[in-house]
């Protein structure tokens, strides 16, 4: 992700180094639990898709936690539980504005390093980047690069984006300071982690550095390739969405797609359902039944015009979205099957299985009703209070107002959910919490894709992964650009699967998937020398 500092780094802070004390696994859990209590109370208050992302945020979380127990061979109910040595966690001082060296302002940046793999002093470096969410240090610990670290003898390292998690000074929130985070400014912040890593361990050039990341970070991977290419030998970026967009009108295409997709229990009967449903909400709005809505779909007070009638639709097209984008997730009420299921077999008219589908996901968070006034979700955003766990709802708006657009509509013929859900709706946020009007917007999102290429980046040794069931996959690369600059397109699998640790129920196509992944590192590695010593 402020109070602001009066010199520029990088520069070594409040780091652990590598004799810290040991603590067993217990000790991890009791701090694990205390943060997993901040996230569950943050997501209380939050739109449907925001609750269903935080969810998704703490099962990621547990299940990291659960496979490193499992691998180090603790066992933290057990007295004799064994110690083991954590990961390095610490900060650098960062310059708040890389592009101006004459304004001495910085903040302290979170990051995670992993030596257990490590094979000294020649190995790569595996470096894993943050993105729109607080890291932990399982961001070292649990995932597919973890298991190739540990095949490939690599140092693991992690970076949390700036203004999100812990890496944000206490003003950071504020206006004036946001126009110091962007995808540019995170790129430079690499590049001084990249320094201080490389002086910590006196790394040299027979070192290879490969970046990961997925989502956002998978942009900021192929990037990070693409702009400094000299520092990173290579990238793989999964569910990248690395063409900006202002109406990503195909996010809710790939959603309709996947709710017809047998492959992942989806049916064709199961789209028009959902279609008919929403057809049906549209017209009660149409007639004015506004209080049939909110009492219907569990509303906290009335809805009390156009705003807030978007809100609730929207909050109920997110059930849908949330089930099709992490349907890898195995949460057993919100992937596309079992939408599918109350969609088609049970009884009533489209309309109330769509108020079951509801009941049931509010149920299943334990949220007795949901805030649809727009009033308060401006205010929500316009919040500046520090929050150091869970998504940065109002810093990661700020950057598709202002970088990458990326919204989400329903005003084309193909989408299932209300035609409420229009870019003026969305981008109107821009203006009313941001002061960034729909022209600007424009010209933000064209600037992004000329600076990286958009899905045409012209880079070299970089790995685009995605699923075809992810809503995210329509913005990505697709097909192979060069010899080194290649696809793999996953079928069946969702947002960010491949990076997961494997699991002994993974599909076929995700085992390949992650064997291709491995292979092609293991060449990387295996080139890298001589391309290193020839330049």
């Amino acid at each position: 992700p402020r109070a602001a500092g009066s010199e520029t780094g990088p520069a070594l802070c409040s780091v652990a180094s590598s004799s810290r004390p040991r603590r067993t696994m217990r000790a991890s859990k009791l701090a694990f639990g205390a943060w997993l209590l901040l996230l569950l109370a943050a997501a209380q208050g939050g739109k449907h898709f925001r609750l269903f992302r935080q969810y998704v945020l703490q099962r990621q979380e547990e299940r990291a936690m659960k496979e490193t127990s499992r691998r180090l061979g603790l066992v933290p109910q057990r007295p004799e539980a064994r110690e083991w040595d954590p990961p390095i966690e610490g900060t650098i001082r960062q310059p708040l504005d890389h592009f101006n060296r004459e304004d001495w302002l910085t903040f302290h940046q979170r990051f995670w390093i992993n030596e257990e793999y490590w094979q000294r002093p020649g190995g790569p470096v595996f470096l894993y980047i943050g993105g729109e969410a607080a890291l932990s240090e399982f961001s070292v610990l649990s995932g597919h690069h973890v298991e190739m670290a540990q095949k490939y003898g690599a140092l693991l390292v992690a970076l949390e984006h700036r203004f999100y998690g812990a890496s944000i000074n206490l003003d950071g929130l504020q206006d004036q300071n946001l126009q110091f985070l962007s995808s540019q400014q995170a790129l430079s912040d690499l590049v001084s982690f990249h320094q201080f890593v490389t002086q910590k361990y006196n790394l040299t050039q027979a070192n290879t550095w490969i970046c990961f990341g997925g989502s956002y970070p998978g942009s900021l991977a192929a990037w990070f390739r693409l702009k400094f290419p000299h520092l990173v030998f290579a990238a793989v970026s999964s569910s990248a969405p690395v063409r900006a967009q202002l109406d990503f009108k195909g996010y809710n295409q790939v959603v309709a797609h996947s709710l017809s997709n047998p492959v992942v229990g989806g049916s064709k009967e199961c789209h028009d359902a959902v279609a008919e449903a929403f057809s049906a909400v549209d017209s009660l709005v149409f007639a004015e039944q506004l209080e049939k809505l909110a009492k219907d779909f569990r509303s906290c007070g009335p809805l009390k015009g156009i705003n807030d009638v978007v809100d609730m639709v929207s909050s109920l097209a997110d059930i849908f979205m949330g089930a099709v984008q992490y349907n890898d997730e195995d949460i057993s009420w919100g992937n596309v099957a079992s939408l599918c299921r109350l969609m088609t077999l049970q009884t009533g008219s489209p309309y109330q299985r769509l108020m079951v589908v509801n009941s049931v996901f509010m149920n299943s968070l334990k949220v007795e009703c949901l805030d649809n006034t727009y009033e308060n979700t401006l205010n929500e955003l316009r919040d500046t209070n520090i929050t150091m766990s869970g998504v940065g709802e109002r810093q990661w708006f700020f950057q598709t107002c202002t970088e990458f657009g990326y919204y989400q509509t329903c005003e084309d013929s193909t989408c299932l959910f209300s035609r409420l859900m229009s870019l003026p709706s969305q981008v109107n946020i821009c203006v009313e919490v941001f002061n960034v009007s729909l022209k600007r917007v424009q010209e933000v999102v064209a600037y992004t894709n000329e600076y990286y290429g958009a899905d045409h980046p012209k880079a070299s040794r970089v790995l685009f992964v995605n699923g075809d069931i992810d809503p995210w996959h329509a913005l990505s690369v697709l097909r192979n650009q060069s010899h080194s600059e290649v696809a793999l397109l996953i079928n069946g699998t969702a947002h960010c699967a491949n990076m997961m640790s494997s699991r002994s129920t993974d599909p076929l196509p995700l085992i390949q998937a992650r064997e291709r992944i491995s292979a092609q590192v293991g060449e990387w590695l295996e080139i890298a020398p001589e391309i290193t010593r020839d330049s």
